[in-house]
């Protein structure tokens, strides 16, 4: 049974100096595409981030930058301080500030839209949950409802006003189930993704050496209903294969020193840091 969560209990609850307490697995980072993937599922959100004109934050022209700017984010909506989150959402209001739909586009978007804002939000929140379950298993009814709370930070720290985040974890899964009928992939959103899962955006000689296995990561960390929309393949042996890989890699992380297993990300947040005290641009 999920724990009880009162309204008026949510504010200590998405207090912005709290942090999430498992782990920041580096191994999570192969999840990213399907994440992506996720989000972009909703047409709104597909197209407002393949026609945006904000070039600098294109993948496809600028792959380590877009990439950082991504994980940097992550990693200060569930690591960083309050102050950490201002400076961040500043700067990315900065940029979503271009992203809207002009008269040709095929729907309708805006990035400052918190309904948007709430899905993405949604979608990093499943996807941490999902690389933690099959590493770990699952948490406990205490810690998954908490860690759920402080997971509203990945709306927070955009646009989304708290109170949209879903009260309980078990209104989440309400929220998740009816949100599923939005979700509508393209040819052109589909061929973008696949581009993305296939990592085109590396290069050709990268694509062609790690494209394979982190198409297959992609489509491990899928639900079945994105994997549909994308058509791509996969059957029970490719998932008992990608959820044995998944716990032995689990088993090696728990074994390691927290710090190595966070390098990544506890690197990308000192370079925020960097970045903000030294005035450079932070995305």
């Amino acid at each position: 049974m999920a724990v009880s969560v009162r309204r008026d209990e949510r504010a200590s609850a998405h207090d912005p100096d709290e942090k999430f307490l498992p782990a920041l697995d580096a191994i999570g980072l192969a999840a990213g595409a399907a994440n992506v993937i996720m989000q972009l599922s909703w047409l709104a959100v597909g197209y407002g981030v393949h026609e945006s004109r904000v070039e600098s934050g294109r993948l496809f022209d600028h792959p380590v930058k877009r990439t950082r700017t991504t994980l940097t984010y992550l990693v200060v909506a569930a690591r960083g301080t309050a102050e950490d989150k201002r400076a961040y959402k500043k700067a990315v209001n900065g940029a979503h500030a271009r992203v809207r739909s002009t008269a040709d586009s095929p729907v309708a978007y805006n990035a400052f839209d918190p309904e948007l804002q709430r899905w993405v939000a949604a979608c990093i929140y499943r996807g941490f949950e999902d690389v933690h379950r099959l590493m770990h298993g699952p948490m406990s009814a205490t810690d998954r409802e908490r860690t759920y709370q402080l997971g509203a930070t990945f709306g927070t720290t955009l646009q989304m006003p708290a109170d949209m985040w879903p009260l309980t974890r078990d209104d989440f899964d309400t929220y998740w189930n009816e949100s599923l009928a939005r979700v509508s992939i393209d040819d052109t959103i589909r061929e973008h993704l696949l581009s993305i899962a296939r990592l085109e955006f590396a290069g050709r000689a990268r694509s062609r050496l790690l494209g394979p296995v982190n198409l297959f990561f992609t489509a491990g960390f899928l639900p079945e209903e994105f994997r549909r929309e994308m058509r791509i393949d996969w059957d029970d042996r490719r998932q008992r294969r990608f959820e044995r890989l998944m716990a032995a890699l689990g088993a090696v992380a728990r074994r390691l020193p927290l710090p190595v297993r966070e390098l990544p990300y506890r690197y990308l947040l000192a370079d925020l840091r960097w970045r903000y005290i030294t005035g450079r641009p932070l995305v």
